[in-house]
């Protein structure tokens, strides 16, 4: 049974290259982000978007206790410092690298995609209900350049300088297909979220999301985040793509469910108990 398990997955992806760095960076990009998800389980929020001071110790502090500075950024320059960094990793790679293989042009290009349409989001797009922490903003900057040099690194090792046989199975064209999907859907339930909060000067006021799959799921774009990773490991087909977006859609369920659990607190008589956090139906 194991021997036919990996034959299958030989048959999907690249073999792993010979790299302690790749080695440790799969396992540490799945454990971290598996982590994070658990934490937001247990209610240890990262600190933005309607979680934004969910977990600050200041709150619950004495307040004749000397107490430590936050360095506090406004949601919108917090998430440019978080995007920026690897969309600049993932343009210079589309632009500086001699792309011997499709499938690493489709890689960068796609990356590179994602994080404008995260930037350009940021600038146009979304409405922020909190600040966020610097020593949230840095990690998660950290998290998405380093996934992202990771990916692109990888899929140059085993492409171009190992030389590895493509997969036996193709999975470019699926990978391209759940792309566009899932960045259309996380871009249009972005927008249906932007439409319902408070215009700048009014009193902040949430409200449960309506419209697309806010019918059916409190975090319909975490769904299409996910879908747009999936598309991003089908294009790669590396070990590292795969343990980042098996990471990624575990910490995207911890944070659903904790979205689903805050907006029941905030809506008692008025949330929809049928509704799921992530998943149709399931979840």
């Amino acid at each position: 049974m194991v021997m036919s398990s990996m034959s299958i997955i030989s048959t999907l992806i690249f073999p792993p290259p010979p790299s302690i760095f790749m080695t440790a960076m799969s396992v540490i990009s799945f454990t971290s982000l598996a982590n994070a998800g658990i934490s937001e389980i247990r209610g240890k929020h990262m600190q933005y978007s309607k979680f934004w001071n969910f977990n600050n110790p200041q709150n619950f502090a004495p307040k004749l206790e000397k107490q430590q500075e936050v360095v506090t950024l406004s949601g919108r320059a917090g998430m440019l410092i978080a995007y920026t960094p690897a969309f600049v990793a993932a343009f210079t790679s589309l632009l500086s690298f001699s792309h011997h293989d499709v499938r690493s042009l489709l890689l960068s290009s796609a990356l590179t995609l994602h994080f404008l349409k995260r930037i350009l989001e940021v600038q146009f797009v979304h409405k922020y209900s909190g600040g966020m922490g610097v020593d949230t903003a840095v990690p998660i900057c950290l998290s998405y350049l380093l996934s992202t040099g990771s990916m692109i690194y990888g899929q140059y090792l085993s492409s171009q300088v190992l030389g590895f046989p493509e997969p036996a199975i193709d999975l470019k064209s699926a990978g391209i297909v759940l792309f566009v999907i899932g960045i259309s859907g996380n871009l249009y339930h972005h927008y249906l979220l932007s439409k319902m909060r408070s215009k700048p000067g009014e009193e902040k006021e949430y409200k449960i999301p309506k419209g697309g799959l806010f019918e059916l799921v409190i975090c319909p774009h975490y769904l299409f985040e996910i879908t747009t990773f999936l598309g991003v490991s089908f294009i790669s087909q590396t070990l590292y793509a795969f343990s980042f977006t098996a990471g990624t859609a575990l910490y995207l369920a911890g944070r659903s469910y904790a979205t689903r659990n805050w907006y029941r607190s905030k809506f008692k008589d008025h949330f929809p108990y049928t509704f799921k956090a992530l998943i149709p139906y399931v979840f």
